[in-house]
């Protein structure tokens, strides 16, 4: 038997993630992952490397959970959000038995995580403003036992209406849990719904360090719940879920001045946006640009592979888009420096746009 054969059988029919890394890329120009566009410096304090750290640093738990609004025990420390992401999987889905439930277009990991789990995968699209289906919803929800809603959505940048939310936890209530993941919350905290956790015991709101605070290289992310939810939790993660180096920079990340740090760097980003969105509509090869509460805008383009490679080949790499339900002839364009909105809407321009008789 080949190794191939020992492997189950899921996991060889697995397409892994195509996160923007394994893409690959030779630019220099880095507009395809969402993270923020320049480093920000730590010195670590922490010095004990020859111990195992803590499962759930202290420090760590303790500042999110203020910074977030919620109480201490309502929070699990990950390695990212994805962790976060199969841990519920692990804990309340049955291989074979239950569901998972998403909405596309939107994060490719909801999936992934799902089928190497053997766990059924539900797709429910969303409408043609990108907001749930609900009704659909409701004719899929039997044996669902997680339900995942990106919101800002990753990638068309919009929010999920807030009574939506409400409507669907009222559907799924004694049925599902159901996960607001808040990747990009930061760049509008006033949607959140971690202050729901008290009135909804089977709602899950997943964050990371990655976007705002401008430490996707940190692998930081964390899971808000009610104390049931993270108790079970914990009895499915692995031992030491952040290493020292790790738990060190996020307690720094999350001090009082690290926050104020972020917000600073939100602000900046908000302006750059505000530019990119306003320079693209005025590019001859832009069909449509779409709103944004996040650090990315979605943008329809002519030909759009044919400019995303353009666009490769001069070093400014973009997220294409093309294979997402309802997002035929869409990039995804990360807010970067000024200098990069300004160089990546300069190659824009050199490219052709739509014809007369193409326009009719």
């Amino acid at each position: 038997m080949s190794i191939e054969e020992l492997a189950r059988e899921n996991v060889r029919a697995l397409t892994p993630y195509q996160s923007a890394r394994r893409l690959g890329g030779n630019g220099d120009v880095w507009l395809n992952a969402n993270e923020y566009p320049t480093s920000v410096e730590f010195e670590l304090t922490q010095q004990t490397l020859n111990r195992y750290p803590e499962c759930q640093p202290k420090l760590v738990i303790e500042r999110y959970a203020e910074y977030a609004g919620v109480k201490p025990e309502q929070v699990l420390v990950s390695r990212g959000a994805d962790e976060g992401i199969e841990l519920l999987i692990r804990a309340f889905c049955e291989p074979g038995k239950d569901a998972v439930l998403y909405c596309p277009p939107t994060y490719g990991m909801y999936s992934v995580s799902s089928e190497a789990f053997n766990v059924e995968c539900r797709v429910v699209p969303t409408l043609a403003d990108w907001q749930l289906d609900l009704p659909a919803i409701a004719e899929n929800i039997e044996g669902v036992k997680v339900i995942y809603v990106c919101s800002p959505n990753n990638p068309t940048g919009q929010l999920i209406n807030p009574q939506d939310f409400r409507v669907l936890l009222e559907m799924a209530r004694g049925k599902a849990l159901v996960v607001a993941d808040e990747a990009y919350i930061e760049f509008c905290p006033q949607a959140t719904l971690a202050g729901w956790l008290n009135e909804y015991p089977h709602l899950v709101v997943l964050r990371t360090l990655s976007k705002a605070f401008a430490l996707a290289g940190l692998r930081c992310g964390f899971t808000l719940a009610n104390e049931e939810v993270i108790n079970l939790l914990m009895k499915v993660i692995a031992p030491y879920p952040l290493s020292t180096p790790v738990a060190d920079i996020a307690a720094q990340a999350l001090s009082p001045q690290g926050i104020n740090a972020m917000r600073e760097r939100v602000a900046e980003i908000l302006v750059n946006r505000q530019y990119l969105i306003a320079a693209l509509q005025d590019v001859a090869c832009v069909e449509q640009v779409f709103d944004s509460e996040t650090n990315y805008v979605l943008a329809r383009i002519t030909a759009s592979s044919a400019v995303f490679k353009s666009l490769w080949d001069q070093g400014i790499i973009l997220r294409d888009q093309n294979k997402q339900p309802s997002l035929s002839g869409c990039l995804r364009i990360t807010v970067g420096t000024r200098t990069e909105c300004e160089r990546t809407i300069a190659a824009l321009r050199e490219q052709p746009g739509l014809t007369a008789t193409e326009g009719v």
